[in-house]
């Protein structure tokens, strides 16, 4: 029996054992089957979610909710891991931070999350292996040998306040790190992580406020190149905004670094939206992109990114642009259970792949208020698959198509 879990404001996390656990999936609530469930990884984070009453599966089968002063209990997955459903609950309150929440249970004296294992490559996005006691050591080490670059004052600040691993693998020396580059944007994102309107919610990090210089880039980036295990580059971190508006920098400064190195990779994370900065990074030599993108239906894909200049059918044709290039291309899928797993919302995602040549799905949980998002999302229709489908559906659709969390 998976029982009902619940949070009252002190911090505390409850059993209900008269109730059923129930999660949701888009608008509708489920009950939480067996095959949906793991143990509570190490790394998640358990969270109340304010004004929000819990729901349960009464013995007789019916949704309910749980007693006054019960709010909804959620988990925040670590990296690697895919979200098959929401926290159930009813009512709302203040528009809720953004997180990945998840649908918790009880069973077996242990909390178990509804989610599955996307990757199996782990262990290099394991929370043991950051934040280390060594780290404020590295970090003063690595401002000493360059105390006059500006990004690394930027990734310092991310590693050591924000607790990010993509800045943090800077100062490691190891697998991929961030080299944020752009304060400006052409998309104005519900759920953007460094900069939000006043209608929404509070942004959790701030953007970079200044334009480096290609000398920083490549002085940052060529020993981490050189020296790094499995070492990657990338451009487009959470503290900034599209990578690619400023391809007047990245350019050049990545012709510079294969100068000098033929090790290693450099990436983007990208919108893909500013098609003409997509060419000039390929035409530069990037190894590959990753796209982000909640949904391949024109109308659910603007009412996420509200992009002012750009459309998805550009995003389209700067894949193709890439791909023509040699550029290896993933998508980062922001996965949201309900609506990403809809048959419309499949089929339009098969088909993006098909015709632009994607090679790569990494799913990621969108990190978002799940009301905010359902309000926005009215052009998902059809079947509900589930979350836990997904890869495998793509894999059977698209032979060849690679799909986890990582690159």
């Amino acid at each position: 029996m998976f029982y009902a879990t619940y949070a009252d404001t002190r911090g505390n996390a409850y059993v209900d054992e008269h109730h059923a656990a129930v999660g949701r999936v888009g608008d509708l609530f489920i009950e939480l089957a067996p095959e949906q469930m793991i143990p509570l990884p190490a790394g998640a984070s358990l969270v109340l979610m304010p004004e929000r009453r819990a729901v349960g599966l009464t013995p007789n089968g019916a949704f309910a909710p749980l007693a006054n002063g019960r709010y909804a209990l959620a988990a925040l997955l670590p990296q690697g891991y895919t979200r098959i459903a929401l926290p159930a609950y009813t009512g709302s309150g203040v528009t809720l931070p953004l997180f990945g929440y998840t649908a918790v249970a009880w069973h077996d004296d242990q909390f178990y999350v509804a989610a599955k294992i996307e990757d199996k490559n782990l262990h290099k996005w394991d929370p043991v292996y950051f934040n280390t006691p060594e780290l404020q050591q590295l970090v003063a080490k690595r401002r000493a040998e360059m105390p006059n670059n500006r990004i690394l004052a930027q990734l310092a600040y991310c590693a050591l306040e924000y607790g990010c691993f993509t800045a943090q693998n800077i100062f490691y020396r190891r697998y991929e790190g961030g080299i944020p580059v752009s304060n400006a944007c052409n998309a104005a994102c519900v759920g953007c992580i460094s900069e939000q309107a006043a209608d929404c919610c509070p942004s959790p990090q701030g953007r970079i406020r200044y334009q480096p210089s290609v000398e920083e880039i490549v002085e940052l980036a060529l020993p981490h190149l050189q020296q790094a295990e499995e070492a990657i580059v990338s451009f487009g971190q959470g503290c900034e905004g599209e990578p690619m508006l400023r391809a007047d920098l990245i350019a050049p400064a990545i012709r510079a670094l294969r100068q000098q190195t033929g090790r290693g990779l450099i990436n983007a994370n990208t919108n893909a939206g500013y098609t003409a900065g997509i060419k000039q990074v390929v035409e530069a030599g990037i190894d590959a992109l990753r796209v982000s993108l909640n949904s391949c239906i024109p109308a659910n894909y603007q009412a996420y990114y509200r992009a002012s200049t750009y459309t998805l059918a550009d995003v389209a044709r700067s894949i193709r642009i890439a791909k023509a290039g040699g550029v290896r291309v993933a998508l980062n899928l922001l996965a949201f259970p309900g609506v990403t797993d809809r048959e419309d919302e499949l089929e339009a995602l098969i088909s993006f792949i098909k015709d632009n040549g994607v090679d790569m799905v990494q799913v990621r949980n969108l990190n978002i208020d799940p009301d905010r998002y359902m309000a926005l999302m009215c052009h998902s229709q059809g079947e509900l698959y589930g979350m836990e489908q997904l890869a495998d559906i793509l894999r059977s659709e698209v032979p060849g198509l690679v799909v986890g969390s990582f690159s």
